[in-house]
C-alpha cells in the first residue's frame, strides 16, 4: 500500500518524531515523504524525501519572535496554500501520480490540504494537536491568547479522520478517534545505553544565533563547568563553552550524559531528556504551546521555567542546587510511545486504506 507522510519543516522536533516511525513504515509500505527545511535536512540522509516549502517563525533584533516579520515572510506561502497557487498545484500533481491510499501529517499543512482535495483519508500525528483535540490546562490568559493559534491550526489542517498526539504529559481526548501517547523516540535514542551522569550542561537553542546573547554567554561561563551549546550555527570553543555542530549522534550522547539540560520548551526534546532522566530548565519561546509545555515541566517536578532575560549566574546556580529532586522525578517520567504509535498507525492505515472514495475520486486514479 502507498502512503503519504508530510513533516513540518520548522525545528527538529517534527523530524525526530517522524524518524521514529518512518524507519518501520518504509519497510512495510511504499512511502512518499514530504518535508520542509529543517526536517528535510535532518531526514534526507536516511530516507528518500521530497523537499517542500515550510512556514516558520522569524526573529527581530531583540531575539524575540517578530509577529510582523513572521506574517510578512510567510504571506506568499500562506497565499499559495490557501488559494491553491502554483506550488500547491504542482504538489497535487506529484501526489496524484503517486496515488497514496492514506496520508499522515506531522503539522504539515500542504500535506493536509492536498490530501483533503484529493480525497485521501488523513491521520494527524503531531504535538500541537493536544491544544485542539485534547482538554489541556492553560495558564491564565493563554486559553484566550491561543484562540488564534488553534483557529489557524484547525483552518490549515482541517478535520482529519484520525488524530494521534505525542506528548510527554497526558490530557484527555475531546473526541473519538483521538489517541494520546508518550514522546516518540528514534532508534538512535533507544540504542544509547544510559551512561553515567557527566559534568557538562547541554544547552539547545532553537535559534541560537538570535537567542545566545553576550550576557547569556557570560552567565554560562560564570558556572565554571563545561557547557555544550547546540543550535548556534558555529563550532569551536570559547572558554568553558563548546559550540557543537548540528544535532546527530554526538548530540544524543551529550544529552544522555548531561548533568542537566537547558533548552527551549519543545515537546520532543523535553521527552528525550526525560527518557534519559535529565533535569530541565526550559525557556519557552513566545508561543502558547511552549508555555504550556513549560508549565508541564514544573507540574511534573522535572525542572524549572526561565526566561532569557533573567538567566543570570545566580539563577543558573539556583537551578543546579535543585538537580537531585528534579533528576529523581525525571526518571519516573521516562516514557517511549513509539511502539504504541506504530501499532495505531498500522491499524489506521489498514482501516482507512480500505475506505471507498467519493465520486470526485474518479479524477484520482489509484494504481495497485
Amino acid at each position: 500500500m502507498r502512503i503519504l507522510y508530510g513533516v513540518h519543516g520548522y525545528s527538529r522536533g517534527h523530524a525526530t518524531r517522524a524518524a521514529a516511525v518512518l524507519s518501520e513504515l518504509v519497510q512495510k509500505y511504499e512511502v512518499m515523504i514530504l518535508a520542509g527545511q529543517d526536517a528535510f535536512d535532518l531526514l534526507k540522509n536516511e530516507f528518500e524525501i521530497e523537499r517542500i516549502e515550510s512556514l516558520r517563525f522569524y526573529y527581530g533584533e531583540d531575539s524575540r519572535i517578530s509577529s510582523i516579520q513572521t506574517i510578512q515572510k510567510n504571506f506568499p506561502l500562506v497565499t499559495d496554500l490557501l488559494l491553491h497557487g502554483s506550488r500547491s498545484r504542482e504538489l497535487d500533481a506529484k501526489i496524484r501520480a503517486f496515488a497514496p491510499r492514506v496520508a499522515i501529517s506531522d503539522a504539515e499543512p500542504w500535506t493536509h490540504r492536498a490530501a483533503h482535495r484529493l480525497d485521501i483519508p488523513r491521520v494527524s500525528f503531531d504535538h500541537f494537536g493536544i491544544m485542539v483535540h485534547c482538554d489541556v490546562p492553560f495558564a491564565r490568559g493563554d486559553r484566550t491568547k491561543s484562540f488564534f493559534d488553534r483557529l489557524i491550526y484547525k483552518f490549515l489542517m482541517g478535520q482529519p479522520e484520525r488524530v494521534l498526539v505525542s506528548s510527554f504529559y497526558d490530557a484527555p481526548a475531546l473526541r473519538d478517534g483521538t489517541k494520546i501517547i508518550g514522546p516518540l523516540l528514534r532508534k538512535e535514542v533507544r540504542n544509547i545505553s544510559a551512561p553515567a551522569r557527566g559534568e557538562h550542561m547541554l544547552v539547545y537553542l532553537n535559534n541560537g544565533h538570535h537567542q545566545l546573547t553576550e550576557e547569556l554567554k557570560a552567565s554560562f561561563r560564570s558556572l565554571d563547568m563545561p557547557i555544550k551549546l547546540y543550535g548556534c550555527r558555529r563550532t569551536g570553543t570559547e572558554a568553558t563553552l563548546e559550540f557543537c555542530p548540528p544535532a546527530g549522534r554526538a548530540f544524543l550522547e551529550d544529552l544522555a550524559s548531561a548533568k542537566a539540560v537547558i533548552s527551549t520548551a519543545g515537546n520532543q526534546l523535553v521527552g528525550e531528556a526525560l527518557f534519559f532522566g535529565r533535569p530541565l530548565l526550559v525557556i519557552p519561546e513566545g508561543t502558547v504551546e511552549q508555555r504550556m509545555n513549560a508549565a508541564a515541566v514544573e507540574r511534573l517536578g522535572v525542572g524549572e521555567v526561565g526566561t532569557f532575560e533573567a538567566l543570570d549566574g545566580a539563577r543558573l546556580r539556583s537551578f543546579l542546587r535543585n538537580l537531585p529532586r528534579y533528576e529523581t522525578n525525571a526518571k519516573r517520567c521516562s516514557t517511549d510511545g513509539r511502539d504504541e504509535a506504530l501499532e495505531l498507525l498500522n491499524m489506521w492505515i489498514e482501516e482507512l486504506g480500505k475506505r471507498k472514495r467519493s465520486p470526485k475520486a474518479s479524477l484520482y486514479p489509484v494504481r495497485a
